[in-house]
């Protein structure tokens, strides 16, 4: 008797059927520029570059991490794909670099359509969001490597800037200030301490008129059309996305060493759920602003003179936004940043 692929867990059909579920949310996010359709065997994409003097193209790429847990746990795959878009644009637009496309991988050890048709779903959000058009990606079946029901999703995306407009923290200088962006919860980090924190049999308690496992799953806000928008109208020094590594290391990679941000605390709105990780955690200040996003999820370093009409603009678009500190000269053994 034969052995055959699918005997060996690797289903061709399913795999078949996912692409035809998905086919109409990757077509959602194609615009003039894609060229060709999904199913080829690389995305095609022919951007404008009329007006630029020197297009610089811009890559990223990232995960969603152990959230992941909480998906598999609670079956919601959809915001999922719009964590892993927003995990690569909020980077690339840190340069002001526009997402022009994007791709995705998604293994898992039993394919089922329905649910990669969820996270495509999401991940197509995630690109009406950005702009970005989605224009391919890989569905791997990897039986036996992956725990049933489970499965890895990262991203992929390119975006391009005009050279005279990147966006490099050159322009920075002592008296800029700078404006937070909310966030919408906890985005895509810290989930490995808040798992050990709130094991699975805590998710389905209530919490902020929800659950504690719909709060943590709540998407990763995409900042890009607000940051383009405020880009056309004023000159922005600096970018930070608040990832991994919480306020404390990323602030610092948006502007020269010479400088110090100086944030103020408790002038911006904070999540209830930080107050709730900090007092089940106890930890101290430190090590909550070096871990999590603290409810900022993007930081703009601009020139006082344009701060009243930036916020505007932001408040708007919709976006939650607040001054929350300034720059100041570094002198020698301070830190790159601190907190008052």
């Amino acid at each position: 008797m034969s052995v055959d692929y699918k005997d060996a867990g690797v289903n061709i059909g399913k795999g078949y059927e996912a692409v035809q579920r998905i086919k109409k949310d990757v077509e959602s996010t194609h615009g003039p520029e894609v060229v060709g359709g999904i199913g080829g065997f690389g995305g095609m994409f022919a951007p404008d570059v009329s007006g630029m003097t020197q297009p610089i193209l811009v890559s990223g790429t990232d995960g969603v991490g152990t959230k992941l847990k909480l998906a598999f746990a609670l079956d919601k795959h959809d915001s999922i794909g719009i964590d892993c878009v927003a995990m690569c644009v909020n980077d690339v637009i840190c340069v002001g670099a526009k997402p022009l496309f994007f791709l995705d991988y998604i293994a898992t050890g039993k394919l089922e359509p329905q649910q990669v048709e969820g996270i495509v779903a999401g991940i197509a959000e995630g690109c009406r969001q950005s702009g970005a058009a989605l224009v391919g990606g890989e569905t791997a079946e990897m039986p036996g490597f992956y725990a049933r029901g489970e499965y890895d999703v990262a991203g992929f995306t390119v975006g391009m800037v005009d050279q005279p407009d990147m966006i490099d923290g050159k322009a920075v200088k002592d008296g800029d200030v700078i404006i937070g962006l909310s966030s919408s919860g906890v985005h895509s980090n810290g989930f490995s301490l808040v798992r050990k924190l709130f094991p699975e049999d805590h998710w389905n308690e209530s919490f902020d008129d929800s659950t504690l496992g719909e709060t943590l799953l709540t998407p990763t806000k995409i900042y890009v059309k607000s940051v383009l928008s405020v880009m056309e109208n004023h000159s922005i020094h600096a970018i930070a996305h608040i990832t991994g590594g919480g306020f404390i290391e990323n602030i610092p990679r948006a502007y020269p060493d010479q400088f110090q941000a100086v944030i103020n605390k408790g002038s911006w709105p904070l999540h209830s759920i930080f107050n709730l990780i900090q007092e089940t955690s106890l930890l101290d200040d430190d090590a909550m602003y070096n871990t999590f996003n603290m409810g900022i999820g993007m930081v703009m370093i601009v020139t006082a003179e344009d701060i009243d009409p930036i916020l505007a603009q932001l408040r708007e678009m919709g976006e939650q936004a607040s001054q929350i500190g300034y720059i100041k000269n570094r002198n020698n053994g301070e830190s790159p940043i601190c907190f008052e």
